[in-house]
């Protein structure tokens, strides 16, 4: 073999022992790194474990607080309805005990002056019919 030969071949068996090297290294590096991924993803887990717990303890106690706020608006709404109910009832009674005999009292008041303008009338045609003059031309006033 020729020394060229022998050189080309060192080169060739350097090329190949760097390369080898190279890909171990580049194989740890990587093992390293699935390493780190792993345990940075462990450690999310972790922290991220006890956030959802309470997430889930926020979210439960807000639909707790969401039922209590809906039972005690309803409560209210037949609190409010059950008012309205006894203040028209009330409102009904009112009307009745009080209007009913002002009713009956302007009623009264309207016979009364219906009797006193016929007794006018009256008294006006007795005194036209006697030839009585409501005006008397000789009153002095």
């Amino acid at each position: 073999m020729s020394t060229t030969a022998v050189v080309l071949l060192g080169v060739i068996a350097l090329a190949t022992f760097v390369m080898a090297a190279f890909q171990i290294g580049l194989f740890i590096v990587a093992a390293r790194l699935a390493r780190r991924l792993e345990e940075l993803g462990t450690r999310i887990e972790q922290e991220i474990r006890p956030l959802v717990s309470d997430a889930t303890v926020v979210v439960a106690n807000a639909a707790r607080v969401s039922e209590l706020a809906v039972a005690q608006v309803e409560r209210a709404d037949r609190v409010l309805a059950d008012l309205a109910q006894r203040v028209d009832d009330a409102s009904r009674l009112v009307q009745g005990a009080l209007l009913a005999p002002v009713r009956e009292g302007r009623a009264l008041l309207a016979g009364i002056g219906a009797a006193i303008g016929a007794v006018r009338e009256v008294r006006q045609a007795r005194a036209q019919a006697l030839g009585m003059d409501d005006d008397d031309p000789l009153f002095i006033g």
